[in-house]
């Protein structure tokens, strides 16, 4: 039997389903009490299962959660099949029902009410796990038909995952904002609750298994969108602010990227939809749509579910009930259209919808935000060519009335977060880095920075004949430029420098310390170990990393002697790496010493003057690009920020060379991550990043705070700063040269 399709659409059909089979295990995870090595692999720490819903974020239950010591669990996961396992610490961050007790932490295990899901977010940034696609359809429309599991139990002692088929026999609920399937037609053994369930037809997931049944095969599951009613906060200040929509921004983000990812050889989600012949709304492909929810994802929310429904209401072709949970975010929004679409309407309900989205009212904008309006704008108008030349010209009028009435109706709202002082606009009259309730950005605008306070100097000079020793001197720079050394040492082996730099460092930064603003840290390198994780050292056991606990910048100590390599390869000359001579001389017109320091000036006051702007220069989209050449980089805007995002990565340069040919440019300020994931993770979170975290500040002044607040975060398991995860910044004020560079360290 064939099931409908051809002899060779089934082979090409079932060959989908064991690719799909193949995501959905990979992304589901088992849950433990807290436990260390092997302990992990024992059943008598076993809980349950779960999946990743987003990056760094796992949907479960909660009678699985719960089961933990405190709300901390560790989630065990496979980062490829044969690989084995690895081991992340997380913590239960929300339950539905809400059961927390008044202290704000979840109680314990039990016979949970419906529905019966708990939300855990991982304390340390991982990269290397795939996520499941969740369906934007609340479960309730899920016809009878077969459905997929997935889940982890034990058998014959050992910890295995395990996958099948249920059959769906109706629900419990009927149509109320509760309900859950009934699944049958095999045993669910001790350990798959929590576990994903997917629509096989679709490839998506659209609900949790939530409990076996004691007296027949099978058990029960409880819709996805029972999210919808994790507890709104008073007020969006955030992205992160509100939960769901933290998580599925990322979720939606993290498909896109993944699709587009150029490098990327494993099968995405998209991809496999696209192999079931799956078509959203009748009338958008898998990756038409994942591009739409990914740009859907660059906005701020709607301002609330009411704003939502309205919008949804004012569609001229929507004649569907509302589901129940009412739709809260904009990929809920466009899952609601997929009820009422005709064959004839559905693209131009779709993009009747997306153009409301770009125009809406925003509980909060970021730098980015406008990026994201033009982006879905781009989106609309390539889906709309497969229209009529009426309809398009009406899309283009219906832009330019909404997005104007929206900045008349914003300028005309009174201002409650900045006293009456609003910043400058931006393009079109918008306030571009408007951010309601941003108490945070507003002190440090009325603050002075880290760099304008006295600071610690560390310096470090690598010994040519011995490259894993160098010798050392901890300073105390005053603003002025004065320099007070209060120790150095030489031939001290790199590994050993955390140990021997704990108590001078400690001197120096009680001379400088203030009650409650910890001194910034300065650290002198060579542009060969800029690299070095100075804000990862702990200068005593059990103390927290030197970035978490003050501002830690770099600043290059042999800009006067970089290698000429520099402007070889990709730069001044072929690509096999020699440079190449201009003129007789062999030197190009633009390294007079004089004009460079001139132009370096320039760009530092303009970048303390201004809002700075970041630029990745070694990757698109995911995809490796060389660094540019030193007589590009100049040519850039003096408000650029460089940030590179595949340092460590395979490159086209060496990371030395890379932020050589950066300092050549005549840039005091740069940014960039040191990867430790695998060469094709996802980056657009590291991107969208950069971009709103370098714009926020009203100058570079405040960078030195803006990235010790994100690896604060960081170290306190925040979700959404795990894109810094690696993150160094570059601050080298060339109006503070550093002192007698080379004379009292002189490298044998």
């Amino acid at each position: 039997m064939t099931g409908g399709h051809a002899p060779g659409a089934s082979n090409a059909f079932d060959a989908a389903r064991r690719a799909l089979r193949g995501l959905v295990v990979a992304a589901t995870v088992r849950i433990h009490r807290p436990a260390v090595g092997y302990a992990l692999e024992e059943p008598g720490t076993f809980l349950g299962s779960g999946f990743f819903v987003a990056p760094n974020w796992v949907l479960t239950c909660a009678h699985v959660a719960c089961g933990g010591e405190g709300g901390e669990v560790a989630v065990v996961y496979e980062t490829a099949p044969g690989r084995g396992t690895s081991a992340a610490p997380g913590r239960v961050v929300a339950t539905l029902p809400d059961r927390a007790d008044r202290a704000g932490q979840a109680l314990p295990a039990g016979n949970w009410p419906a529905p019966d899901l708990a939300l855990i977010q991982l304390t340390e940034p991982v990269d290397d796990h795939e996520c499941v696609y969740v369906s934007e359809r609340p479960a309730a429309y899920y016809g009878e038909g077969r459905v997929l599991y997935a889940g982890w139990t034990e058998n014959e002692g050992r910890l295995q995952v395990l996958d099948g088929t249920l059959t769906v026999q109706g629900t419990i609920g009927g149509w109320s904002s509760d309900v859950q399937m009934r699944l049958g037609d095999n045993d669910l053994p001790y350990g798959v609750s929590g576990g994903p369930v997917i629509d096989p037809e679709r490839g998506e997931v659209i609900g949790v298994l939530k409990a076996r049944s004691d007296h027949r095969p099978g058990g029960t599951s409880t819709g996805i969108e029972q999210l919808r009613t994790l507890r709104v906060p008073a007020m969006t200040t955030a992205e992160h602010s509100d939960l769901y929509q933290a998580v599925f921004h990322a979720h939606d983000r993290y498909h896109r990227d993944r699709q587009r990812h150029p490098a990327a050889r494993r099968q995405t989600w998209t991809d496999v939809q696209g192999r079931l012949g799956a078509r959203p709304g009748r009338t958008l492909s898998p990756d038409e749509r994942i591009q739409l929810l990914g740009r859907l994802a660059e906005l701020p929310p709607p301002e609330s579910t009411r704003g939502l429904l309205d919008i949804l209401d004012s569609l001229p072709d929507l004649q569907a009930l509302t589901p129940l949970p009412a739709p809260r975010g904009w990929r809920d929004g466009l899952g609601a259209l997929y009820e009422s679409a005709s064959d004839d309407g559905a693209l131009e309900l779709v993009l009747d919808y997306a153009m409301r989205a770009m125009s809406a009212p925003r509980p909060f904008v970021v730098p980015s935000t406008a990026d994201a309006e033009k982006a879905l704008w781009v989106w609309v108008w390539q889906a709309a060519q497969r229209l009529g030349a009426r309809y398009r010209s009406g899309l283009a009028e219906q832009r330019v009335e909404r997005l104007r009435r929206r900045d008349e109706a914003e300028r005309a709202a009174p201002d409650t977060v900045s006293g009456g002082v609003r910043p400058a606009d931006g393009p079109g009259g918008r306030s571009r880095h408007r951010r309601h309730g941003g108490p945070d950005a507003r002190a440090r605008g009325r603050s002075v920075g880290s760099a304008g306070r006295p600071s610690a100097l560390l310096e470090l000079v690598r010994r040519g004949w011995e490259p894993d020793r160098c010798d050392w001197s901890v300073s105390v720079a005053a603003p002025g430029g004065e320099v007070v050394r209060l120790h150095e040492a030489e031939r001290t082996p790199l590994a050993d420098l955390p140990e021997q730099l704990a108590g001078p460092l400690g001197e120096a930064f009680r001379h400088c310390d203030e009650p409650g603003r910890p001194a910034l840290l300065q650290v002198a390198l060579p542009h060969a170990l800029l690299g070095l994780e100075v804000d990862n050292w702990q200068l005593a056991s059990g103390q927290e990393p030197l970035g978490a606990l003050r501002p830690v910048v770099v600043r290059c100590s042999d800009r006067d002697r970089l290698p000429d390599e520099a402007f070889g390869a990709y730069g001044g000359g072929g690509p096999d790496g020699t440079a190449e001579a201009d003129g007789a001389d062999g030197e190009d017109e633009w390294d007079d010493p004089d004009e460079l320091d001139a132009e370096r000036r320039a760009r530092w006051r303009w970048l303390h003057a201004h809002r700075a702007k970041a630029e990745v220069l070694d990757c698109d989209e995911g995809l490796r690009k060389p660094v540019p050449t030193v007589e590009q980089l100049r040519a850039l805007s003096h408000g650029t920020v460089p940030v590179l995002c595949r340092y460590g990565d395979l490159r086209y340069e060496d990371d030395a060379e890379a932020l050589a040919r950066i300092v050549l440019g005549g840039y005091g300020v740069a940014l960039w991550r040191r990867r430790h994931g695998r060469a094709d993770a996802v980056c657009g979170e590291f991107h969208r990043g950069t971009i709103d975290g370098v714009a926020e500040p009203p100058s570079a002044q405040h960078l030195p705070e803006a990235v010790h607040d994100l690896r604060m975060r960081l170290r306190a398991g925040r979700t959404e700063s795990f894109w810094a995860d690696g993150v160094a910044l570059l601050y080298d004020d060339p109006h503070q040269p550093l002192p007698g560079t080379g004379d009292l360290l002189e490298a044998p």
